[in-house]
């Protein structure tokens, strides 16, 4: 089994802009040679050589705020992104989370819809604050797999110069309170990648490019997470053309190499799509993957299986137990899902307090490399670790980085 350490965090996610050198992928630079059927749809054609854009898609304008009040949404989807985004953009997102978070519990319209909701209300904060990333993201919360942080990020591109993207994403994370920790550095270059989907028009090779002009190998493998996760789950619904009906694994089995690993940890949620929410064809699906990818695969399987079940501690074993000789990568990766998602290790412990003795240090260790990026310091981490476990410590500070 792969451990990911403190470097890799969870997702619930350019040189000369469009000018990208090299396109990512190994065998056409055309574009995908069959991307499925999804539908019309369809949005964001992939360039095929340098220069093809100039602006930024439509969809990464700016957020618009209008009188839509949450009680007026009965509800609604979209009415709720307006209504909440409405809130941050008039009272300010401190205030706004504390009622989303509250609402969470309470209506299960804003339960299902949490991660878009979350992502307009950082959209309309980041409208509020004139641009501010920094001032916006110093008021934010990790509430529903960080979708506010994302939302920030998404909108971020607005108004940039095409060729000064890859400027423009080095800059837009490098103030001192966002790289206070890892988690929050995190949300930011992940966010990124969310941005760069959008404001390209769901260019992958384009936005992965862009990833990889950010300043260390972090920076850029974080950003590819936010660019494969758009690229599945469009956040304005749209069908992106670097999928393919008949192969549900694709992009991930085309990219280049420094390119897989982000890709293989969301996979599961297209193969899911794809399939049903057929579980078991899906620990097949992901038996049959390259096999050097495996593991990673079945970590995105535990994210997915964190998530589809709220955090279940008794559905996500039972999922897990489909993956036969991975089923601890499937524990790794739920563990890590819901000590991201929480912000902290209090639910991810009775999951790993649950599991079966010879998965437990797995579990905790798990814990251990999202509590480190949570933490401002060394210490910071250790005391969380031990908040969260006695008896398998050492293997929550081995996740950490504080122990062999």
């Amino acid at each position: 089994m792969r451990r990911l350490g403190v470097a890799a965090l969870v997702l619930g996610t350019a040189a000369a802009a469009f000018g990208v050198g090299s396109v990512v992928f190994a065998r056409e630079d055309a574009g995908p040679a069959n991307s499925g059927s999804d539908g019309a749809s369809t949005v964001g054609q992939p360039a095929s050589s340098a220069g093809t854009h100039n602006s930024a898609h439509p969809i990464a304008g700016n957020f618009k705020p209008d009188d839509t009040g949450i009680a007026d949404c009965e509800g609604d989807f979209k009415c709720l992104e307006q209504a909440f985004g409405n809130l941050a953009y008039y009272e300010g997102p401190k205030p706004t989370l504390q009622v989303f978070d509250r609402m969470m519990g309470t209506d299960s319209a804003v339960e299902g819809n949490c991660h878009r909701i979350v992502h307009s209300i950082g959209s309309a904060s980041l409208a509020r604050y004139h641009g501010n990333v920094a001032k916006a993201f110093a008021e934010g919360s990790a509430s529903c797999w960080s979708g506010y942080y994302h939302g920030i990020l998404e909108r971020a591109f607005v108004d940039a110069d095409p060729d000064d993207l890859g400027a423009i994403s080095r800059r837009l994370c490098d103030d001192e309170g966002i790289r206070a920790t890892d988690y929050l550095a995190y949300q930011c270059v992940h966010g990124l990648g969310h941005g760069l989907m959008i404001y390209t028009g769901y260019n992958l090779p384009v936005s992965l490019g862009v990833c990889d002009q950010l300043a260390t190998d972090w920076d850029q493998s974080s950003c590819t997470g936010g660019v494969f996760m758009e690229n599945i789950s469009s956040s304005y619904g749209f069908t992106s053309k670097w999928l393919k009906d008949d192969d549900p694994v694709y992009p991930c089995d085309t990219v280049k190499e420094r390119h897989k690993y982000y890709c293989y940890l969301m996979v599961t949620s297209r193969i899911l799509q794809k399939n049903g929410y057929d579980w078991k064809k899906t620990a097949e699906t992901c038996q049959g993957v390259e096999k050097d990818w495996i593991d990673i695969c079945f970590q995105s399987f535990g994210r997915d299986a964190s998530g589809s079940t709220r955090q279940n501690a008794g559905e996500i074993l039972r999922l897990c137990a489909l993956g036969g000789r991975w089923e601890d990568d499937c524990v790794y990766g739920a563990a890590r899902d819901i000590t991201s998602n929480d912000a902290g290790a209090r639910r991810a412990r009775l999951l790993c307090e649950r599991a079966a003795g010879g998965l437990r240090p797995t579990c905790f260790n798990g814990i251990g490399t999202i509590l480190r990026g949570l933490s401002a310091s060394e210490e910071e981490a250790r005391a969380a670790c031990a908040a969260a476990t006695t008896s398998y410590l050492s293997a929550c500070l081995r996740g950490a980085g504080l122990a062999s």
